[in-house]
């Protein structure tokens, strides 16, 4: 296929850009394979134009097009020609709904320019193979393809925990993706349990996701692990080899919970198609703990109906906390922060080992595994530790973010398998920023950059739904690192938490509701200014770097306090 086929207009003249918040724009418009560019020249031809709009066409969600001031005429008939019907005075509006929430509308003259336009965008924004997609295209001067790629390699983790424990060893059983397809190839496992029997339990669990260390606590040496559901089906099958595996998780005396994200109710069901849960005839020392979370289809809804309310700018205030309410995105928020917390709690405070799975263990298990390791470890909460974190428990671990990230919260096609799960974590650690202002390295910047990378990248760090795929697409070779970008020094300070001071503590979050808040950075991004955050932000970065201690004290405290609760700003531009 070439981008040209698709591509029915490329260049509209006298294109006026809108979009909410800032003057419109009148310009030419030129659709590349990858590009929708909108360049001004308000000086004139002979001075260089300005652009206005440099939009990635995979970001595009939805595309609406409406023509108007329609006029016919019919040019007079000649040497026994067709008569000829002909459009005049045309025009039309496109609405463009982004997967990263923004909206532009671009008026262009001529209704058949405007529908090619349109259709253009359409095919371009669809095309689904990875390979045909801009990161394999991107080649920016300040980078090497292979930098970034390394930054966090997984035995470097391993070392870690091998230096304080001989328990866990590395094992390569999936290093060709034949044990598990959405595991990556190195997989930390009990030092005791050899790689035949990691085959044989791989059998019984969905997926081929037996169950693997996730995070060793290294307050206690508590675990926490992950999984799959175990395929015990209405037979109740047994499989002494996973019976093994987890068994040796624990010591002597000890006693470990299963946290399963589904309700119990639903567990029961999914035995009868063959999954279901760990009988505690089997797992003896084990005690299974249900925690049901959303995922799929109810928690897309949940966004999309979310974006719309916050889109609505004309509703009342009664009818705005009803539309908050029955979206039940905050209430998703508070689920995902609650189990987490559970999770940590039973390692920190119990000293209990963990085992976290769903049903297929790519969604709500690694949302739990992840956010619980921001709750436990400082390490998490840095910079390059939170890269790390993402880099082992969403993207090597399996998460499909081809898959879920397909769509956003604008598309008008029918979902399949989206879900915004990574979103639903991100979310969840600005709520630990917003109530632990000081305890992480990185600010509000960095979920929004990873969000919109998440959707729609010029990095190959989100493409595909696992390594696997990722391997026989060559994105290591073939694209450039979101990481490597992010750590260019100009790059990296624009992200760091100006307040951050190093807390070795656990962060035990309040998930209480009236702790829970709207993340207004992402969801009223593009509605309302933040220009006085940013230069209150901005004021506070002065300030730090001015080094003057008296003043950072006094005005860093109120300001970071004011900026973590902006509610009654957005109250009073309501």
């Amino acid at each position: 296929m070439e981008f040209s086929e698709l591509i029915k207009t490329a260049t509209v003249e006298s294109v006026l850009l809108s979009c909410a918040g800032l003057p419109a724009v009148k310009g030419t418009l030129c659709i590349t394979s990858h590009h929708l560019l909108l360049s001004s020249c308000p000086g004139g031809d002979a001075q260089p134009g300005t652009v206005e709009l440099w939009l990635l066409i995979r970001n595009v969600d939805a595309v609406e097009k409406r023509v108007q001031n329609l006029g016919w005429y019919q040019p007079p008939r000649t040497n026994g020609s067709l008569r000829d019907t002909r459009l005049a005075g045309s025009s039309g509006t496109i609405t463009l709904r982004c997967k990263d929430l923004k909206v532009l509308q671009l008026e262009i003259p001529g209704m058949e320019e405007c529908l090619n336009i349109a259709s253009s965008i359409e095919a371009l924004s669809s095309v689904d193979s990875v390979m045909m997609m801009y990161p394999f295209f991107y080649r920016p001067q300040s980078l090497k393809l292979e930098e970034g790629w390394h930054l966090f390699p997984f035995e470097q983790y391993f070392q870690q925990i091998a230096s304080q424990t001989s328990q866990w060893r590395l094992s390569d059983v999936n290093r060709d993706f034949t044990t598990c397809p959405t595991y990556p190839p190195a997989v930390i496992v009990p030092a005791a349990v050899d790689d035949d029997t990691l085959r044989k339990a791989a059998r019984f669990r969905q997926g081929g996701r037996f169950p693997v260390l996730s995070y060793y606590h290294p307050k206690n040496g508590t675990v926490m692990l992950r999984s799959s559901q175990p395929l015990t089906g209405p037979n109740r099958k047994r499989c002494r080899e996973d019976e093994t595996l987890l068994g040796m998780v624990l010591n002597e005396g000890e006693r470990g919970f299963i946290i399963d994200t589904r309700s119990a109710q639903a567990a029961k069901q999914s035995r009868m198609t063959g999954g279901g849960t760990e009988p505690k005839s089997s797992y003896p020392r084990w005690r299974r703990l249900h925690r049901p979370l959303e995922r799929g289809r109810p928690l897309q809804e949940s966004f999309i109906k979310l974006v719309e309310a916050c889109n609505d700018t004309s509703i009342n205030m009664d009818r705005w906390l009803s539309r908050l309410e029955s979206c039940r995105w905050l209430s998703h928020v508070k689920g995902a922060l609650s189990t987490a917390c559970l999770a940590a709690q039973c390692m920190d405070r119990e000293e209990a080992s963990v085992l976290v799975h769903g049903a297929e263990g790519t969604d709500t298990t690694l949302l739990v595994t992840a956010l619980a390791q921001v709750i436990l470890d400082p390490s998490c909460r840095t910079l390059a530790g939170f890269q790390g974190l993402l880099e082992r428990e969403w993207i090597e671990a399996g998460h499909p973010f081809h898959l879920r990230c397909a769509h956003s919260a604008y598309s008008h096609a029918r979902l399949k398998q989206e879900a915004p799960l990574f979103l639903l974590f991100l979310d969840c650690v600005w709520q630990l920023s917003r109530q632990f202002p000081f305890s992480l390295e990185f600010d509000e910047r960095l979920l929004l950059t990873l969000f919109d990378n998440a959707y729609a990248s010029a990095y190959g760090t989100f493409l595909c739904n696992n390594e696997k795929e990722r391997c026989l697409c060559k994105v290591k070779e073939s694209t450039h690192s979101l990481w490597a970008w992010l750590n260019q020094p100009g790059e990296k300070k624009k992200y760091l938490n100006p307040l951050y001071s190093h807390n070795a503590l656990v962060i035990w979050p309040s998930v209480e509701p009236q702790s829970i808040q709207l993340w207004q950075g992402l969801f009223f991004r593009w509605i309302r200014s933040s220009q006085y955050l940013d230069e209150a932000w901005a004021e506070i970065q002065r300030l730090v770097e001015g080094n003057d201690p008296p003043i950072k004290e006094s005005t860093g405290n109120r300001l970071s306090r004011s900026l973590s609760n902006p509610a009654a700003q957005t109250e009073n531009e309501r």
